[in-house]
């Protein structure tokens, strides 16, 4: 790669990472996003430590962590963010910038997310069954599915999974899905 082309491309990360750096630059490092999250216990970096790279522009160290991929959007952080800073907002930022730059990295997750949407658009509420079943076809590994049978047959047993026969979804909530598209679509 020339030198003008890694200069291009290292400006075009710049220009795409400044409105979430514009939401989190009144950040104090305060780490009560941190202190806050119920999933920070499986992050390989605080919430903190991300925004403080995200601030420094350290995109790559960002996205090879799986804190950003591992927020629940809870809300949490934004609620009892002091500086009162769109965490989640940012997150989901992050979120759609590393699907649309692709890689395998992160084509798990965006496949989940896609396979969960579709569930609820088509449903009205996710049907689990479905929804696995999606996400295992998207994936295109034939085992998959058969790591997750154990705790498929446990959820069985319990009850807390059906397989049941889909509801219809709501025509109300079509429009919804539609409008959202056409958002995602003029980012």
């Amino acid at each position: 790669m020339t030198r003008e082309a890694f200069a291009e491309e290292e400006k075009e990360k710049a220009e795409e990472l400044a409105p979430i750096q514009e939401m989190v630059r009144a950040c104090i490092q305060c780490g009560t996003c941190t202190g806050s999250c119920p999933n920070a216990y499986a992050m390989d970096i605080t919430p903190r430590a991300m925004w403080r790279r995200v601030l420094a522009g350290d995109l790559e160290g960002v996205f090879d962590s799986r804190t950003f991929v591992l927020c629940s959007a809870c809300y949490t952080c934004t609620l009892r963010c002091p500086r009162g800073l769109p965490l989640t907002e940012a997150v989901f930022a992050l979120k759609q910038m590393a699907a649309r730059r692709g890689g395998d990295r992160h084509r798990a997750s965006t496949l989940f997310y896609k396979a969960f949407m579709k569930s609820v658009e088509k449903h009205g509420r996710v049907q689990e069954t479905e929804f696995m079943l999606r996400y295992f076809v998207s994936m295109k590994n034939p085992l998959l599915p058969f790591e997750f049978a154990p705790l498929g047959m446990k959820f069985l047993s319990k009850g807390i999974l059906s397989p049941g026969i889909p509801i219809k979804g709501n025509p109300r909530l079509a429009k919804l899905f539609r409008k959202a598209s056409e958002l995602e679509d003029a980012k």
